[in-house]
């Protein structure tokens, strides 16, 4: 689901994301496909996003629902780091980890949220908690 790690997923979707958004002026999709093509690109490229979203939602969210799930996905994360089954100790990255996350995942995942449009205010409210939540991890993270 996260594809912040697998750079071909992640250009593959920014790619479908541009043909089937980047070309919508005034409300017409500039395309060579069928009205019906086009239409049912969006929607798969939206829940294609939904999906993603779903995945990270607590970076969405208020401050302290982030937090939760942020400290559970850690501990799991240092517990794996203690038991041998990863070779990266979180507390040397995570800080750093979130911001680039926020910046290069997060944010740019909420902004096309809100750019697709089928998510009215709520996605409104995505982004600015998307937003906040990095800042405050700036503030308050480490």
């Amino acid at each position: 689901a996260t594809d912040i790690v697998d750079k071909d997923l992640k250009n593959l979707r920014n790619a479908r994301w541009e043909k089937a958004f980047a070309g919508d002026v005034h409300g017409k999709a500039q395309s060579e496909d069928s009205d019906k093509n086009a239409i049912d690109r969006k929607a798969t490229i939206v829940i294609e996003h939904l999906i993603q979203a779903s995945d990270v939602a607590h970076t969405m969210q208020h401050w302290h629902v982030y937090r939760k799930w942020n400290e559970r996905f850690f501990r799991e994360c240092y517990r794996a780091y203690l038991d041998g089954r990863s070779d990266t100790n979180p507390v040397d990255t995570w800080y750093e980890g979130e911001i680039g996350f926020f910046d290069f995942y997060i944010i740019p995942l909420a902004k096309k949220l809100k750019d697709c449009g089928v998510f009215g205010k709520s996605s409104d409210e995505y982004l600015t908690y998307a937003t906040v939540n990095r800042r405050e991890w700036e503030m308050r993270g480490e």
